[in-house]
């Protein structure tokens, strides 16, 4: 699938907008149209659903080490700076950018890449931000230019090695930067702090400054006293949340992939050390396959866990629940989850200070004063259980996933294209959305055949019962083919038709989105039939 086309069937039929588009957009933010807004609330309400409110506390869900509890949170998206200090996020969440000094152009170290050329005696690593189908394309035509060279006379270039990121490049005066004329442009690597500012209060000045959040997760933890309290959950039991991040990106790109504001849905789950790991384990598993309930269940999503050397320094285990969006090199993928091993680092975080990532076990980093350089609450995080009378900073698994993310994905895997016959016989290209039922943003479409005989008074009554369970949509405009096509690129699952035969036996047709399989119906049924279908 080319991304083009669903980037372009997202602004056609409704599902994304550029931001502020009629002023040109801005880079990193996107609107969701009435097709999207519906599609990811989907999303984030069966995952809600089957992770917290659904769950039954009482028994064990296979795979699960215990029964468990589970819970939510709503929390600000402006919090008290000092919890992005204690947390690491002030002096560690950055990216590092390299800047073009005669464009002015801004990019990730790690995300520009290049590849080495030689030519005229010369050796140049040519950079490219171009998409992945379009990069050696785009090296082919930057090493012409900055050799001089015709097309004739591309054979003159002899390329060194595969297409790299910039990180393996230590000779900076070689490089040629992409919107370059001239080769040595580009700065060394310097860190980018990737939390956006915001000066709540009257005065803007430094004692005023805070910070949008850059993930859910503080909000969880900083709380955690306050849900044990409030709703005597017990050990093991997780907190779950779902709400908007931002972080400052210096080059957003991939349409959604990456935004500088975007919404998460995050789990926090606190259980006992010593039961830890195989927590991890379980849910580890189950994001996994609730991905693939859902519809990501072909080949281009995968579980990949973490090397040693690519875990965070307070984590024990780490994987990636990871798709291969389109907009990727060939076997490359991109992520939608993590689900990290954290310990007992962010709670004793914020009852002590910041801590040292140097140091195992971890110690409170220090200052040059001797005092703690970022001074925690200084409250007793820890849990006492109250049948066995233990005391114990619990350790947490962190199911981190991102709605956008997630969302693009869906409709990643949702676009396929097939040929079916026209209403004159020809065959056409038919572009179909083939999204679960349970997150389609439409669950059913009525039709009257034609705009007479009482069928479209049949199907009005139809649609206004179906709208009291779930989102439906009525259409009376056009050849009934058309309007099964447009419901096709909806992602609309079922189509219902009122024609010449409802008005003599009181029956309806239903058609089948992905196999164009139809049956009849009686009316007093159909919105039952439909709501067994998409639940």
């Amino acid at each position: 699938m080319e991304m083009e086309k669903l980037v372009s069937l997202c602004k056609r039929r409704g599902f994304l907008f550029q931001s502020s588009e009629i002023y040109g957009g801005i880079n990193g933010f996107w609107d969701y149209g009435p097709l999207g807004v519906e599609l990811k609330r989907n999303i984030k309400e069966a995952w809600w659903r089957d992770m917290v409110t659904s769950h039954d506390e009482l028994s064990v869900v296979a795979g699960a080490p215990a029964s468990y509890e589970m819970t939510g949170l709503d929390c600000t998206i402006i919090m008290h700076p000092q919890v992005w200090k204690v947390s690491g996020h002030y002096d560690l969440f950055s990216d590092r950018m390299v800047d073009c000094r005669e464009t002015k152009g801004r990019y990730r170290y790690d995300q520009l890449r290049g590849q080495w050329v030689e030519a005229k005696g010369r050796r140049v690593f040519v950079t490219t931000n171009a998409e992945a189908d379009d990069e050696a394309d785009d090296l082919r035509r930057r090493a012409l230019k900055v050799f001089r060279l015709r097309n004739k006379d591309a054979d003159a270039l002899v390329w060194d090695g595969p297409i790299v990121s910039l990180e393996t490049v230590d000779d900076f005066a070689s490089v040629f930067a992409p919107q370059a004329s001239k080769v040595g442009t580009l700065t060394e690597p310097r860190e980018f702090n990737l939390m956006l500012d915001c000066y709540p209060g009257p005065i803007k000045d430094e004692k005023n400054r805070a910070f949008l959040r850059p993930e859910t997760a503080q909000g969880i933890f900083v709380n955690f006293k306050n849900v044990v309290d409030s709703t005597r959950v017990r050990v093991p039991f997780g907190i779950a949340q779902v709400g908007k991040s931002f972080r400052n990106e210096i080059t957003p790109r991939n349409f959604t992939f990456r935004s500088r504001e975007f919404e998460q849905m995050e789990i926090e789950f606190f259980c006992h050390p010593d039961t830890s790991t195989a927590w991890y384990k379980f849910w580890r598993d189950r994001r996994f396959r609730w991905y693939q309930d859902l519809g990501l269940a072909g080949e281009r999503l995968q579980l990949r866990d973490h090397d040693p050397d690519e875990l965070s320094h307070y984590s024990t285990g780490t994987a990636d629940i990871e798709y291969a969006f389109p907009f990727l090199p060939e076997g490359e993928y991109g992520e939608l989850e993590g689900i990290a091993h954290r310990g007992d680092f962010d709670l004793r975080s914020h009852m002590e200070g910041k801590l040292n990532p140097e140091t195992n076990p971890l110690e409170v980093e220090l200052g040059e004063n001797g005092k703690p350089k970022y001074k925690g609450s200084g409250r007793d995080l820890t849990y006492r259980d109250d049948l066995s009378n233990e005391r114990f900073t619990p350790h947490v698994i962190e199911p981190s996933a991102g709605a956008d993310r997630a969302t693009l994905a869906f409709l990643c895997e949702a676009y396929c294209e097939d040929e079916q016959p026209s209403e004159k016989g020809k065959l056409e290209t038919r572009v179909v959305m083939q999204l679960h039922p349970r997150i389609a943003p439409i669950k059913a479409a009525i039709f009257p055949l034609v705009k007479k005989d009482g069928m479209p008074e049949v199907a009005k009554d139809i649609y206004r019962a179906m709208k009291k369970q779930f989102p439906a949509f009525y259409d009376e405009k056009g050849a009934v083919g058309r309007r099964y096509r447009r419901q096709d690129e909806a992602g609309t699952p079922y189509c219902i038709t009122v024609d010449g035969q409802t008005l003599t036996d009181q029956t309806v047709t239903i058609r089948d989105r992905d196999t164009l399989k139809q049956w009849r119906v009686k009316i007093d049924d159909v919105v039952d039939e439909i709501a067994t279908r998409v639940s």
